[in-house]
């Protein structure tokens, strides 16, 4: 699909559509190099800029995994203040390591949270300091064809499949359509929860999944509110007056989901991965307090969450909660899901045997 205001850019588009074509071409024909590791590594990604629910799915693998396997993730640190390769440590910041790894670092601490652009640089780097790993997870790493995950984990959103897009900047795709059959996995996001037998057929025939390919479906599911810097949850009510701070590429569900079960929602919504700065604390404050709400809290995301830590002092002591989301899957896929990844893991020898 062309975004209509977009419709002029198409020529460019096109361009930069063979210029990736050219790109994959040589990579599938072995003239650019990909490298390959003969231990467990998961790729989880989407041809889209964003929106898809990459990191929740990431969280959805850890969880999985975790009681079971050492278990690293390793992410590009996009919009990080440094560079090169890094492993996460409780002093962390957003700043040093990104907002996605450092929201895996708050939640997961006991698991190993590693930043580095160039994949194929930081996999060796991270092994030599962590020889311990069974397994890691590349968080948005489908589109980087210098490593050759052994899992390809494709998410595409279920109001955006990348079948009915075109790429950047007329279209959303930041890779052609065709490289989607590189993926051993693809997993239909963010589905409205009552999702019919009728509607999932007629998006896998859209999709036309090849013979290797298994498709998954997941629908949102939003957890209990939990404050950013204390340790306390809430349960608010319909009448509970909602300030948003959403800084995610696609707010959309959140959106709906908070006017569904609330009277009174405001938002302040900014870009993906936004800096927050000075002025937007003072806005945030002014917003809040212009609420008329008897009862009033300030909702972001988990992502959003993290980038606003840097405020902790001026923030603290206000009802400011931060709403987890996981993926949930529909039609009793989960099982199944679960048992493709652990047969994947067992299928190769341990890292630590190497």
């Amino acid at each position: 699909m062309i975004v209509k205001s977009r419709y002029l850019l198409y020529p460019i588009s096109l361009a930069y559509a063979f210029i990736l074509k050219v790109r994959n071409y040589l990579y599938d024909k072995n003239i650019l190099a990909s490298s390959e590791f003969s231990f467990p590594i998961i790729c989880v990604g989407n041809l889209a800029v964003g929106g898809t629910g990459k990191s929740p799915m990431t969280e959805y693998l850890i969880e999985l995994l975790k009681d079971n396997y050492t278990v690293a993730t390793l992410s590009r640190g996009y919009k990080r203040k440094t560079r090169g390769f890094a492993i996460a440590h409780p002093g962390s910041t957003a700043h040093e390591i990104g907002d996605e790894p450092m929201q895996f670092q708050r939640k997961y601490p006991n698991i190993t949270i590693a930043v580095g652009e160039e994949r194929l640089v930081a996999i060796p780097q991270l092994l030599h300091e962590k020889p311990e790993i069974d397994v890691i997870l590349l968080d948005d790493a489908f589109q980087h064809r210098q490593v050759k995950a052994g899992l390809n984990i494709l998410l595409t959103q279920y109001a955006h499949l990348y079948t009915d897009d075109f790429v950047l900047p007329a279209g959303n795709l930041r890779d052609i359509v065709k490289s989607a059959n590189r993926a051993q996995i693809i997993i239909v996001t963010k589905c409205p929860v009552d999702l019919s037998n009728t509607k999932r057929d007629e998006i896998i025939k859209k999709i036309k999944p090849l013979s290797h390919q298994q498709i998954y479906f997941t629908t949102i599911v939003y957890s209990t509110p939990l404050h950013l810097f204390q340790p306390t949850t809430i349960q608010p009510n319909s009448d509970t007056g909602i300030l948003l701070i959403c800084g995610i590429a696609n707010p959309e569900p959140l959106k709906k989901h908070l006017n569904r079960h609330f009277n009174n929602v405001e938002i302040l919504q900014y870009k993906d991965h936004h800096i927050f700065n000075s002025d937007d604390l003072k806005e945030i404050k002014s917003r809040f307090n212009g609420l008329n709400n008897a009862h009033k809290i300030i909702l972001t995301t988990e992502k959003d969450g993290v980038r606003l830590e840097k405020f902790k002092s001026e923030l603290f002591e206000f009802p400011i909660y931060a709403l987890p989301m996981k993926h949930s899957f529909l039609f009793g896929g989960a099982d199944t899901f679960h048992h493709q990844i652990i047969d994947f893991i067992k299928s190769l020898p341990p890292i630590k045997q190497l």
